[in-house]
C-alpha cells in the first residue's frame, strides 16, 4: 500500500497527544520506529537505561498497533537490523518511498542532524513539541531581552504567563521561591520513616527485552536487578499519583538531604517518564497544585517541585537548543583530567562517591544532590574535562537525555560554559556532606581537614580549586566570601593542602 507520510517517532517521543501524528490518517500513513544499536553505544549506556528505552518504545509501538497505526519497527534483535537511526531511516525511505518525512523537534542536536541527512531529497517536516510549555522560539525571544539572564527570571516569567501558582498577578503565598525552607538536612536521627516508592514489576515485553540487553550488552555498564521502572502512559501516571500522595508535601524542606539507607527520600522518580514524554508536564503541575490548594502539601514543597518543572525542566531546553553545537565544546576552566575509572565501579574510599556511584549503578538512578553535589562536585574539584563528564552522565542515568543532562553537566556541575546556567561554580568542602548527609560518619576521612592523611578529598581539592581559579573567582560577587576565607590561610599551609590536592590529581583521583 503506498505510504503518504511517513511519521518518524524517536524513542524520547512517546507521547500520546504528539504533534507528529496531527492531520495523519492511519490509511495512509505509515509510523517509523527503530532501536538501533549506535543509539546505546555512542556512549556507554547503563544497562537499565537501554532496556527502559526499548521497553518504553516497544509498548508505545503495541498502543499504536492497537489504535489502528501502521507502524514499521526496526527492533535490534531483528535480522539484518541496522546500526544507526540514520541508516535505519535511509533505509525504510527508500523502502516506503513517502511522499515526505515528518516528525517532532529532536531531543537531540546530533540525533536531529542525522535524521535531516537521512531523509535526502524527501521533503522534512519538523513540528513544534508540544510536550513544552514554551516553545524554542518563545524562549529565545524572552532571553534576547536579558543581557545576563537567569532561570529565577524566566520561572517567574513562566509563573505568570502559565498562571499556575498565582494568585492574580502575583504568586501565592506572597513570594517567589522558598529555597530557604527546602535546604535542611536530617542530623543523626535520620529522615525517619520514608514511604516507598511505587515500583514496577517487569511485563513480558519488558523481560523479553531485559534478557535481550544482558545478553546483547554485557559489558555495559549497571545491573537489570533491580529493574521496575514505568514503561507505559498508566505506570507514568501511577508514579505521579504515588508521589504527589505519599512524598510530595515531606519533599520540599528535605529535597537537598541525602541518607544512604534511603537514596530515594521523598524525591517523585518522575524524570525518566517526563523525559520519555510517557508523562505531560502540564498534567505533573495540575496535580501538584491541585495538592497544595486541597491542603495536601505544603506551598513550600510544591513551589520546590514545580520549580523543577515549570522552571528548570524548560530552562535547560532552551539553553540547550540555544546554544549548540558549540555549547557541548565549553571549558571555561580549564579543566583537562580524565574521568577516574572508579566512576565505573563506585570503588571509591569516599564514602559519599563510593554510596552515589553504587546505587546509580545498581538502579540507574540518583537524585539531584547525588548528582550535583556528590559526582558532580568531584569532577568539578578534580578539574575533569567536561566532555567525559557528560558522556558519564548521558550513559549512566536513565532519565537522561542529552537536552537536559548536557546543560545541567556543563553549567551547573562543572561551570564549564562560564556562567551561561549558573552564577556561580558549585563548589563546596566536605563539611556540606558532613551536614546534608551521613555518609561521613562511615568515611575514614575527616570533612574537617584539608591536609594530612584523614584530611577529606573534597575538603583539600576545594581549597585547591579556589586557589587555581582565584582570579577569575574574585570577580565573582557570590563566590566572595569562599575566596576571602581562603585568602585567611596562611601561605605554608595553603602550600601543604595544594600539595596534598596535586597527588589526588596526579593519582587519577585517588588520595594517595
Amino acid at each position: 500500500m503506498p505510504v503518504r507520510d511517513l511519521l518518524v517517532v524517536l524513542g524520547d517521543q512517546l507521547d500520546a497527544r504528539s504533534a507528529v501524528r496531527d492531520g495523519a490518517d492511519p490509511a495512509l500513513d505509515v509510523v517509523w520506529m527503530a532501536e538501533a544499536a549506535g543509539e546505546t553505544d555512542h556512549v556507554p549506556s547503563h544497562k537499565a537505561r537501554t532496556a527502559l528505552f526499548l521497553s518504553a518504545m516497544r509498548h508505545h509501538a503495541a498502543d499504536l498497533r492497537a489504535q489502528g497505526w501502521r507502524v514499521d519497527y526496526q527492533r535490534l534483535d531483528d535480522p539484518g537490523a541496522l546500526p544507526t537511526l540514520g541508516a535505519a531511516l535511509v533505509a525504510a525511505v527508500a523502502r516506503l518511498r513517502p511522499r515526505r518525512v515528518v516528525m517532532v523537534e529532536a531531543g537531540e542536536w546530533r540525533v536531529a542532524q542525522d535524521i535531516r541527512a537521512a531523509v535526502g531529497d524527501t521533503p522534512l517536516e519538523i513540528r513544534t513539541d508540544r510536550h513544552f510549555l514554551v516553545t524554542l522560539a518563545e524562549f529565545d525571544g524572552w532571553i534576547a531581552d536579558y543581557k545576563q539572564p537567569r532561570m529565577e527570571w524566566f520561572y517567574r516569567w513562566m509563573r505568570q504567563r502559565t498562571g499556575v501558582l498565582m494568585d492574580d498577578d502575583g504568586p501565592v503565598g506572597g513570594q517567589w521561591n522558598f529555597d530557604a525552607e527546602n535546604r535542611a538536612g536530617f542530623g543523626k536521627a535520620g529522615p525517619g520513616p520514608v514511604p516507598a516508592a511505587r515500583r514496577f514489576a517487569p511485563d513480558a515485553i519488558t523481560r523479553e527485552v531485559l534478557d535481550l540487553v544482558a545478553t546483547r550488552f554485557p559489558d555495559h555498564p549497571g545491573s537489570l536487578d533491580r529493574f521496575d521502572w514505568p514503561v507505559t502512559t498508566a505506570e507514568a501516571q501511577a508514579a505521579l499519583d504515588d508521589f504527589i500522595q505519599h512524598r510530595l508535601a515531606d519533599f520540599g524542606q528535605w529535597q537537598d538531604a541525602r541518607w544512604d539507607a534511603e537514596p530515594l527520600l521523598w524525591h517523585s522518580r518522575i524524570s525518566a517518564a517526563l523525559n520519555l514524554k510517557l508523562l505531560d508536564p502540564r498534567q505533573v503541575l495540575a496535580a501538584a497544585e491541585a495538592a497544595y490548594h486541597d491542603g495536601r502539601a505544603p506551598l513550600n514543597a510544591v513551589e520546590g517541585f514545580i520549580r523543577q518543572i515549570l522552571g528548570w525542566r524548560e530552562w535547560v531546553r532552551g539553553i540547550y537548543w540555544r546554544h549548540m553545537p558549540e555549547y557541548r565544546e565549553r571549558n571555561a576552566l580549564g579543566a583537562d583530567q580524565p574521568l577516574p575509572g572508579f566512576y565505573w565501579t563506585g570503588d571509591a574510599p569516599m564514602a559519599c562517591l563510593a554510596r552515589a556511584v553504587q546505587d546509580t549503578l545498581a538502579t540507574g538512578y540518583a537524585h539531584h544532590i547525588q548528582r550535583l553535589m556528590v559526582t558532580g562536585l568531584y569532577a568539578l574539584l578534580l578539574g575533569v574535562r567536561p566532555r567525559e563528564v557528560h558522556a558519564w552522565y548521558l550513559g549512566i542515568y536513565v532519565d537522561a537525555v542529552e537536552w537536559v543532562e548536557l546543560p545541567n553537566t556543563l553549567g551547573m556541575a562543572l561551570y564549564a560554559d562560564g556562567g551561561v546556567m549558573a552564577s556561580k561554580p558549585y563548589a563546596a568542602s566536605g563539611a556540606y556532606h558532613a551536614r546534608m548527609g551521613d555518609s561521613c560518619a562511615r568515611c575514614r576521612f575527616d570533612p574537617q581537614q584539608a591536609e594530612g592523611d584523614r584530611a577529606c578529598p573534597y575538603t583539600t581539592l576545594y581549597w585547591d580549586f579556589l586557589a587555581r581559579h582565584a582570579d577569575r573567582l574574585r570577580r565573582n560577587p557570590r563566590m566572595a566570601n569562599q575566596v576571602r576565607n581562603l585568602d585567611r590561610i596562611p601561605a605554608d599551609r595553603l602550600a601543604r593542602i595544594r600539595a596534598r590536592a596535586a597527588a589526588i590529581i596526579a593519582n587519577g583521583g585517588l588520595p594517595p
